[in-house]
């Protein structure tokens, strides 16, 4: 027993000490630069890049808090036909990187585009100039389609409090005559600000990671600035200081989180408790209740996936698929599904770190596996360019050979930046499934004579299986989109359907990118599917 436990506190400092590296790095990174460009950014670079940035994190909160808190109630409060199937669809933006709507919407929104020639041929008029709409790079074009992305993010925990808890309060407020606006202001959204403060914080760290749209639509965010700083001027050291100043804007927005629920989460007691009965909606107010809800679905995910469709069939249709796009197709979902597997492994582990280690020290783990999600992408490639040396170094000089599985320019490094940014992902999936399973199960295994170990791998695993398969489908969905991490550490000559994409984007060739973009649309919507097949008693009986 004393063995085993040794063995894990090892394996648990050595998992620390992975996963602290790129935080030390980037300080040592940022102290060993000479500032040689440092005035130059400061005076012309940082200002327009922290006021997009708190610009974009702004608007983009408030529009998710929005659209996810409205819709959740919406689908929680309301029964009208189609509301069973509108519940399920507004997951669907999950599966669509926000730099494939910006993508989508630079063609469909172009003056000679379908959306703008389609309002010219209703209004009779010939040229584009004679319908000018605002143009969709700018600032507040960026805000829009990052918020009917991100929004997902704060609905699924906004309705689940509201399936979980909102009954018997709702129930009151409606005996006292309370209406359906002054129920949800005066009891609904207090008691979601748990959620929905959660929800908001992930979509904003969402928002902070993204850089294939905000470069796309003109917007000069400190995440570009990082890419920028380092690929384009070849400063490294500037990369990691900007990094540094984005590192402590998140811990700062992780802070403001966790003020904003005050403390709690938003769990239920684990029973089941009754729901309310939904108002019935008939006539216009359903009808109209069924378009407002569907509106993110149809902005987010029905306007793009479409236009991705139509666009790929008449790329294939008149040049046939890129040569490379299979393989290509190939590498996204190998590099995802290996990196998915050390999530779900590294996150068992973590998740079980209580019971194996003790109260403490687990929710110490815990607490440091999350460190890699609050750092995008770019933050987290720079921090990890020091330590990944130094493993080059040592398997070199240990294996005496060059080459190495691990390192800079690997698919290892790819793997290993994806498992470090997604692995809290796997862990919260995970630990809420072990949390559902009743202390007596495992409590009689350590009674019967099965260690730690064993009673985590043949009791809890098997029937924590769903919440580790929800975890693993999540990470994958979010890995197989990842652009910023694969941009920079992928291997030299590989590409990925999302390395593929920005190219072709950045070349403004946005025909031949579309097939790569509904590949990865297609990728992301599978594991999407099977959660919605998980979560179908949730649903289609429990709602």
């Amino acid at each position: 027993m004393s063995a085993a436990r040794g063995l894990g506190w090892a394996a648990a400092l050595a998992l620390a000490a992975l996963l602290l590296s790129p935080v030390l790095s980037l300080m040592a990174t940022a102290v060993d630069g000479t500032g040689e460009l440092w005035p130059h950014l400061a005076a012309y670079v940082l200002p327009q890049a922290i006021r997009d940035t708190a610009l974009v994190l702004g608007g983009v909160g408030l529009l998710v808090i929005g659209l996810g808190t409205g819709t959740a109630w919406l689908v929680s409060a309301f029964e009208f036909p189609g509301r069973r199937w509108l519940d399920a669809a507004l997951l669907l933006p999950l599966a669509v990187p926000t730099y494939v709507v910006a993508y989508a919407y630079l063609d469909l929104m172009h003056p000679l585009g379908p959306i703008q020639s389609g309002l010219r041929a209703m209004l009779g008029l010939a040229s584009p100039r004679d319908l000018v709409l605002p143009d969709l790079r700018s600032l507040p074009g960026c805000i829009l389609l990052l918020g009917f992305v991100l929004y997902p993010y704060v609905y699924l925990p906004t309705r689940a409090l509201f399936l979980m808890r909102a009954g018997s309060l709702l129930e009151a407020a409606r005996m006292l005559g309370a209406g359906p606006g002054r129920t949800f202001l005066r009891v609904a959204l207090p008691l979601a600000r748990p959620a929905v403060a959660l929800g908001t914080g992930l979509a904003l760290m969402e928002a902070l990671n993204d850089v294939g749209a905000a470069e796309f639509l003109g917007v000069r965010t400190l995440t570009v600035q990082v890419y920028a700083t380092w690929v384009n001027r070849s400063d490294l050291p500037g990369a990691a200081q900007i990094a540094l100043m984005m590192l402590t804007g998140v811990l700062l927005l992780v802070g403001l989180e966790r003020f904003a629920r005050g403390g709690r989460g938003f769990a239920g007691s684990g029973q089941r408790e009754r729901m309310s009965a939904r108002r019935r909606l008939r006539g216009g107010r359903a009808i109209a209740a069924l378009m407002l809800g569907g509106l993110p679905v149809l902005v987010g995910f029905l306007l793009p996936a479409g236009h991705l469709v139509v666009s790929a069939w008449q790329r294939i249709r008149g040049a046939g698929l890129p040569d490379t796009l299979l393989a290509e197709a190939g590498n996204t979902v190998l590099y995802a599904s290996a990196a998915t597997l050390l999530t779900v492994v590294a996150g068992l582990l973590i998740a079980a770190a209580p019971g194996l280690l003790g109260r403490r020290s687990g929710a110490a783990m815990i607490r440091i596996a999350a460190l890699g999600y609050a750092m995008p992408g770019t933050v987290l490639a720079v921090g990890l360019l020091t330590p990944l040396a130094l493993l080059d170094s040592g398997m070199a000089a240990l294996t005496g050979s060059p080459l190495a599985l691990v390192g800079l320019g690997t698919g290892g490094a790819l793997v290993l930046g994806y498992g470090m940014r997604f692995l809290t992902v796997s862990v919260g999936a995970t630990e809420a499934g072990l949390a559902r399973i009743p202390r007596t199960i495992p409590d009689a295994a350590r009674v019967l004579g099965r260690g730690p170990v064993a009673t985590l791998l043949t009791v809890q695993m098997p029937l924590a299986w769903p919440a580790l398969l929800s975890g693993a489908l999540l990470a994958f969905v979010d890995i197989a989109k990842e652009l910023p991490l694969t941009l920079l550490l992928r291997p030299l000559n590989v590409e990925t359907l999302s390395t593929h994409l920005y190219g072709e984007a950045a070349r403004g060739t946005y025909e031949d990118g579309a097939a790569a973009a509904l590949l990865i649309v297609g990728i992301g919507l599978l594991p999407v599917i099977l959660l919605l097949r998980l979560d179908r008693d949730a649903v289609f009986r429990r709602g």
